[in-house]
C-alpha cells in the first residue's frame, strides 16, 4: 500500500507539473472582471473532499488496469496538441481523462465507478471559451428581457422591449450580460450536480433533480429581473442597479436552493407513501 501511495504522490505531482499552464488559464479566467467561474476555487477542494470520503475503496491495487495508462498517455497528447495551439479548455478536459486513466491504472475500473462524480465535477472548474460564454450570455439576456416585460406587463405594470433594454413609464432598465443569468446557471448547475449526488434518491431521480437546477437557475433568475424592474419603476434605475442589484443576486441562489429542496420532496414523497 505505500508503494501506492507513492506512486499516487509521484504521478499527482508530474501532473500538477505537466499542467500548469492550464491551471494558471484558469486561475486568470477565475479572476477575471465579471467573470462567469468565480466560484472554480471551490471544485477542486470539494471534488478532493468526496474523494477523501470514499478513501476505501483505495484498498484493492491488484485491480490495476493497464488500460488505464492508454488513456493518460492519451489524454496528455491531447494536452500537448491543445497547449500548442493554445486551446486550453480542451486541455483541462483532458486532465481530467487523465485522472480517470491514473485512477484506472493504479487501481482498476470498480474504483473508478465509485470515483466517477468527483471526476466529473471538476467540469465546472474548466471555463468555456469566450466566444461561446458571449454567444449564450447574449441569446440568455435576450429572453430574460422577453420574459420580465411578458411578467411585468401582466403585473399591470406597462412596460416595452427594445433588444436588452426594458422601457417603463418614468425610467428604463438594460439588461446586461451580468443579469443574463449565465453567471448563476454555471454555479447552480454545478450546485445542483452536487446536491443530487448527496440525496438519497435512485439514480434516475438524481437526474432529474440535477437537471431541474436549469429551468430552476433560469426562473429564478427571471424572478431577480423582474424585481429590479420593479424597484426601479416605483423609485429609479439608480436604485435598482445599486445594492438591491447586489443583493438580488443572492436571493436567485435562495429561489434556486429552496426550487432543488422543493423538487427533492416531490420526487421522495412517493417513496415515502409507500414506506407509511
Amino acid at each position: 500500500m505505500k508503494d501506492v501511495k507513492f506512486k499516487i504522490l509521484l504521478m499527482g505531482i508530474l501532473l500538477c507539473v505537466i499542467y500548469w499552464p492550464t491551471f494558471l488559464w484558469m486561475k486568470e479566467r477565475f479572476l477575471w472582471a465579471g467573470s462567469y467561474y468565480s466560484h472554480g476555487f471551490l471544485i477542486p477542494p470539494v471534488a478532493a473532499f468526496l474523494i477523501w470520503k470514499k478513501r476505501e475503496v483505495f484498498g484493492n491495487p491488484a485491480e490495476s488496469s493497464v488500460i488505464g495508462l492508454f488513456i493518460l498517455i492519451a489524454s496528455l497528447l491531447v494536452h500537448v496538441v491543445s497547449y500548442a495551439w493554445k486551446i486550453y479548455f480542451i486541455s483541462g478536459f483532458s486532465m481530467i481523462f487523465a485522472l480517470a486513466g491514473l485512477v484506472v491504472y493504479l487501481f482498476g475500473f470498480k474504483t473508478l465507478k465509485e470515483l466517477w462524480f468527483p471526476l466529473c465535477f471538476l467540469i465546472f472548474m474548466i471555463p468555456l471559451p469566450i466566444l461561446i460564454i458571449d454567444n449564450i450570455s447574449f441569446k440568455m439576456k435576450i429572453f430574460v428581457a422577453q420574459a420580465a416585460t411578458y411578467i411585468i406587463n401582466m403585473l399591470g405594470i406597462q412596460a416595452e422591449r427594445r433588444g436588452s433594454e426594458v422601457i417603463l413609464q418614468n425610467t428604463s432598465l438594460m439588461i446586461g450580460s451580468p443579469c443574463s443569468g449565465l453567471r448563476s446557471l454555471i454555479s447552480l448547475m454545478a450546485l445542483g450536480s452536487l446536491y443530487a449526488y448527496m440525496v438519497n434518491l435512485s439514480n434516475t431521480k438524481k437526474i432529474i433533480l440535477f437537471i431541474s437546477s436549469i429551468p430552476l437557475a433560469l426562473l429564478s433568475n427571471i424572478i431577480r429581473v423582474v424585481l429590479l424592474l420593479w424597484v426601479a419603476r416605483g423609485w429609479s434605475s439608480e436604485a435598482a442597479t445599486g445594492r438591491f442589484h447586489d443583493f438580488s443576486g443572492l436571493l436567485v441562489f435562495v429561489f434556486a436552493f429552496l426550487g432543488l429542496k422543493i423538487t427533492e420532496n416531490i420526487l421522495s414523497w412517493k417513496k415515502e407513501t409507500q414506506n407509511i
